[in-house]
């Protein structure tokens, strides 16, 4: 009997740990046969141990390899010439990729064979095997990470008094059957992949730029700090009916809960960017990535029907009360500014959705903005301006730039740096550390 190596046959002297590499490949490409007591040339040399090492074969497909590969795998001892031999032969898996244990869905991990050689998978194959297996749901599939924890969505299970168990696990998705992290886990786990980007501008443009952060974590997480940044920024105006006092936001606090909501649990997650929040003086933009699912126009989702993306994300939300019902969102947002002069804008576009949520007192704002914009625009290609820059710009004199210095440091728009000649001054920018 003389064997010879294929991109389906692999000969094996002696039992190594690195066997489990090649079942890998076989089970992620098209199957094979190992030998093990058979060198390089064909021959057949033989095993002293051949009992011992058919059991650590099986330990090994137990032990190292995800998912269960074992009812894809048979072991024969072969014997010729009073020589014992093993003949293991590897079926194609179903449930590709399959990956070593201890090194994960990544190419470390995950192998196919190649000619006579098993080779290391790109990322993009393994995305490829996960969707081919798991099919095109973002959150049933398997997620590139495993090692995965979930501190802040244990904490929230704890604060509504719910129990986070591997079963609960199981039932919203996280964990898949077979005990593998799921995209859906991978999103509330805080090692989530995805942020929200914030950045905060001076005016109605982009021109004066005030601060920015990135907003990791978990879902959950990512929620909370989005929420509490816009709220720290959110200003009260204080308004009078006959003596009674009335302290109205900038943004109603309800209508910006709703677009957040809306903008983390029906994005489209498949797209690897972040949602971006914009805060202007005048209006709040909230842009997702992926639209209305396909199918559903604008016109119908401002009459109430919802097509859910992400439905176990939704139904987990859901559960945790964050949202009440399917399809409320635009709705709800509409009626927080119902009466004022003012209306939110919603636009869909191919790949990303966008909620504009107007300023309540951006008239008045506006005004005061104008008065102010000379001065603010000598920052747009420097960092500090001298008295002497604002006299310029105004084409007045030394009263009048100090007055108007001293109004904008006032309202917390400039702040004061040094004293007499060196005296300088910047553009506010408030304390990002939330």
């Amino acid at each position: 009997m003389k064997l010879f190596e294929s991109e389906t046959v692999e000969l094996k002297q002696v039992y190594t740990s690195d066997l489990k590499k090649e079942i890998v490949a076989f089970a992620n490409t098209n199957g094979g046969t190992i030998y093990i007591g058979v060198d390089d040339s064909g021959e057949i040399v033989g095993l002293d141990n051949a009992d011992f090492v058919m059991q650590q074969i099986s330990n090994s497909l137990r032990d190292s390899i995800r998912p269960d590969i074992s009812m894809f795998i048979n072991i024969e001892l072969m014997r010729e010439d009073s020589k014992f031999f093993i003949k293991l032969t590897v079926s194609q898996g179903t449930k590709k990729p399959y990956y070593l244990s201890d090194k994960g869905l990544k190419p470390t991990g995950v192998y196919v064979r190649s000619g006579t050689t098993s080779a290391p998978a790109s990322e993009d194959a393994i995305r490829m095997m996960i969707k081919m297996t798991d099919g095109d749901s973002f959150e049933a599939n398997r997620s590139l990470t495993q090692e995965l924890t979930f501190n802040t969505l244990n904490e929230e299970f704890k604060r509504r008094g719910l129990e986070f168990t591997e079963v609960q696990m199981k039932n919203l998705g996280i964990l898949s059957s077979d005990n593998i992290y799921t995209n859906m886990g991978l999103l509330v786990s805080d090692q989530c992949k995805h942020s929200i980007k914030f950045a905060i501008f001076q005016g109605t443009d982009k021109l004066v730029f005030k601060d920015r952060k990135e907003l990791g974590g978990s879902l959950f997480a990512q929620l909370t700090d989005a929420y509490k940044t816009i709220d720290f920024y959110n200003g009260t105006k204080a308004t009078f009916h006959d003596l009674l006092r009335t302290d109205e936001r900038d943004y109603p606090e309800d209508a910006v809960r709703e677009a957040l909501l809306n903008a983390i649990v029906h994005r489209d997650y498949s797209f690897s960017g972040s949602t971006f929040i914009n805060l202007y003086s005048d209006r709040l933009e909230i842009i997702s990535l992926g639209g209305l699912v396909s199918g559903l126009s604008l016109e119908a989702a401002m009459l109430g029907a919802s097509q859910t993306r992400n439905e176990k994300l939704a139904a987990l939300f859901y559960r945790m009360k964050l949202i009440e019902a399917y399809g409320t969102g635009i709705s709800k947002i509409l009626s927080c500014y119902k009466g004022l002069p003012v209306r939110p804008e919603f636009e869909n576009v191919e790949g990303a959705f966008k909620v504009v949520l107007p300023n309540i007192h951006a008239q008045a704002l506006r005004a005061e903005e104008e008065k102010y914009l000379p001065i603010l625009r000598l920052f747009e290609g420097q960092k500090e301006i001298a008295r002497s820059d604002v006299e310029e710009a105004l084409g007045s004199g030394m009263t009048h730039a100090i007055n108007m210095l001293k109004e904008m440091q006032e309202r917390g728009l400039i702040i004061k740096v040094g004293n007499g000649r060196l005296t300088r001054y910047e553009v506010k920018r408030k304390d990002s550390n939330i």
